[in-house]
This record gives C-alpha cells, sequence and structure tokens, in this order.
C-alpha cells in the first residue's frame, strides 16, 4: 500500500481461560485500523457491560483475538452462509451484530444466526423476516492467541 493506512472496523474478543471475558468493536471502515485495535482492546477489557473491568492479576490468563471487518453490505437472507458471514441486523434504533466465528462455534445454519442476532439487537427472534428489518453481512480476518478448545464463547 503506498503509505496510505488501512482504514476498517475491528472487535477484540478477550477470553479468560477460554471463556469469554469481554468483546467490543467499531463496525465502521472510517477510521484508521492501527488506531482502532488498540481502542477496541481497552475498551473490551473496560467497558463491556457485561463483565466488570479486567483486573491486574488476570492479564496472565488473558487471550486476544482481533477480527478486522470487512465494509457490511446489504444482503437477502437467503445468501448468508454461516460461518462466513458475520451478520448486522437494523431495525430502527435496534442493532444486533454477530462475528463470522459465532455461528461457527456453535455449529449454528443461517436462520439460528438471524435468530440469534435478532435477540442481541432487542428483536423478536423472527424479525429478520419483517418489513422494516434490514440485514447486512460482512466478513473477518481473525487472528490472536489461542484459547482452550471449546471452553470459550465470542460475542454473546
Amino acid at each position: 500500500m503506498s503509505g496510505a493506512l488501512l482504514k476498517r472496523g475491528a472487535f477484540v474478543t478477550i477470553t479468560a481461560r477460554g471463556a469469554l471475558r469481554g468483546c467490543i468493536g467499531h463496525i465502521a471502515a472510517d477510521r484508521e485500523l492501527g488506531t482502532v485495535v488498540p481502542e477496541m482492546t481497552v475498551a473490551a477489557a473496560q467497558d463491556d457491560p457485561r463483565f466488570p473491568p479486567v483486573e491486574p492479576d488476570e492479564l496472565p490468563d488473558l487471550a486476544l483475538e482481533i477480527s478486522v471487518l470487512s465494509e457490511a453490505a446489504p444482503v437477502d437472507a437467503s445468501r448468508i452462509v454461516a460461518g462466513r458471514d458475520g451478520v448486522i441486523v437494523r431495525r430502527g434504533r435496534n442493532v444486533g451484530l454477530l462475528l463470522p466465528q459465532v455461528a461457527r462455534d456453535h455449529h449454528w445454519g443461517p436462520e439460528a444466526l438471524l435468530a440469534a442476532t435478532c435477540r442481541k439487537a432487542g428483536l423478536p427472534p423472527e424479525a429478520w423476516r419483517e418489513p422494516g428489518t434490514e440485514l447486512f453481512t460482512f466478513q473477518a480476518d481473525v487472528f490472536g492467541e489461542p484459547r482452550e478448545e471449546g471452553r470459550g464463547k465470542r460475542d454473546e
């Protein structure tokens, strides 16, 4: 890349001994990746409302996973591939997002993925079928430290 800095969205997932400990991200590709990743790492450690902030004594047990997102694109539900696609469901102010690896971890097909994303958005599980609900997919380049096999769940 001729000097240009990559602008992408990214999520950082923190696991502790294989269990989810925090996951926060920035969806839009409007900031430099080198800025987004450290900011989301701190946010996942301190600001995920599902967990208390990470304490210094936990650090040896933590593993980080970074998911660098492609641009989200509108999609028809019939074209979603669970395990490849991350999904965003939006209706009005309600928005839910699940990373591609969540469906793989749970062995979900497309309909289970869509239902879970609707629930995350605070919508009924079948809301993805209703008019006024928008569906988007994205892919993610995922890298990071290994987690204990089978114990951790991402972004639930």
